[in-house]
């Protein structure tokens, strides 16, 4: 399964008013079961996402059709998701044996895991063997799962069921042994809500934030020079959101900056005022070799703001 990157930058607003008190960290179970090349990692505390009727209503406008279906088949399969979850990620990887890419979702909670198995075996739902794993199928919907403990689970297609498996098993190289990104994950993971892109994940996003700025002859000559990025965003005193986009060096960070100064420029000679307020909230700035973006807002503001042309040229 491969999910267009525009759809996966979204996903960190999906806690849009909730009051975050924990982070959003995964175990090392969670990590290992992350095959090592990650193109896109999302992690957010489920839970609080819960706790949040505005969040669910945004999850809704935003979730992107891929997974909305993992979503489903989850509950389909009457896992209570919505019960048991307190961490909820997904992890687009490059597998060697397909084309693209692959995502692979990972729940923590305490789930009842006996329950589960004891309705699968009532409904004489027979798994897939892999080693000492069981994968079960979930319903028609084409999603399999396999519970690494009584704490986390894994979910998708059974393909990248397998390859998690095959990670977490020692089989092939897993997201631990990928010491860059878990170098970056160090300055996130306390977040509720984070993300972590590598070069190639970065590119197309930076792309569709960039929007007609990207047709810019200087785009093409960073493009190439960014390594990595990382966002987070926190709901505790109104909308803040951060990125950071680290390049290959730091002409080249200051030439991005420059660029998306120059996207903002063309945004508020033909944007609302909403949105002009917005990019008057956004701040643009390079530090060596990294671009910073900074945004922050009122509850009120952001929620409007998401029925804005700016907002929907972003998420579509």
């Amino acid at each position: 399964m491969r999910i267009p990157y525009r759809h996966l930058l979204p996903i960190a607003v999906l806690a849009l008013s909730a009051t975050f008190s924990q982070a959003a960290e995964l175990s090392s179970d969670g990590k290992a079961a992350i095959p090592r090349d990650v193109q896109q990692l999302i992690v957010v505390d489920y839970r609080a996402m819960q706790n949040s009727t505005a969040a669910m209503d945004l999850k809704e406008r935003v979730l992107p059709p891929e997974l909305k279906r993992l979503e489903t088949a989850l509950k389909t399969a009457k896992l209570n998701v919505d019960k048991d979850a307190d961490v909820l990620a997904f992890a687009a990887f490059r597998d060697s044996g397909a084309q693209g890419t692959k995502i692979v979702g990972i729940a923590q909670g305490q789930f009842q895991t006996q329950a589960i198995l004891a309705g699968f075996a009532k409904s004489k739902t027979k798994p897939v063997v892999v080693r000492n794993n069981n994968i079960y199928p979930m319903g028609s919907a084409g999603m399999s799962i396999v519970f690494l403990n009584q704490t986390t689970m894994i979910f998708g297609d059974r393909s990248a069921v397998k390859s998690a498996l095959d990670a977490r098993d020692g089989l092939t190289p897993n997201f631990l042994s990928n010491g860059e990104m878990i170098n970056d994950m160090k300055a996130v993971d306390q977040r509720a809500i984070w993300s972590l892109l590598d070069a190639k994940g970065t590119q197309p996003m930076m792309r569709s934030v960039l929007g007609d700025a990207a047709q810019l002859t200087d785009y093409d000559t960073v493009r190439n020079r960014m390594k990595s990025s990382r966002y987070t965003m926190d709901f505790d005193n109104g909308v803040k959101f951060d990125l950071a986009v680290v390049m290959s060096d730091t002409l080249t960070a200051a030439t991005c900056a420059t660029l998306m100064k120059g996207m903002v420029i063309m945004k508020k000679t033909s944007g609302s005022a909403l949105e002009k307020t917005a990019l008057d909230r956004t701040t643009i700035d390079s530090n060596a070799w990294t671009l910073t973006v900074d945004y922050s807002s009122s509850d009120s503001e952001f929620a409007s703001l998401l029925t804005s042309p700016l907002f929907q040229s972003v998420v579509r």
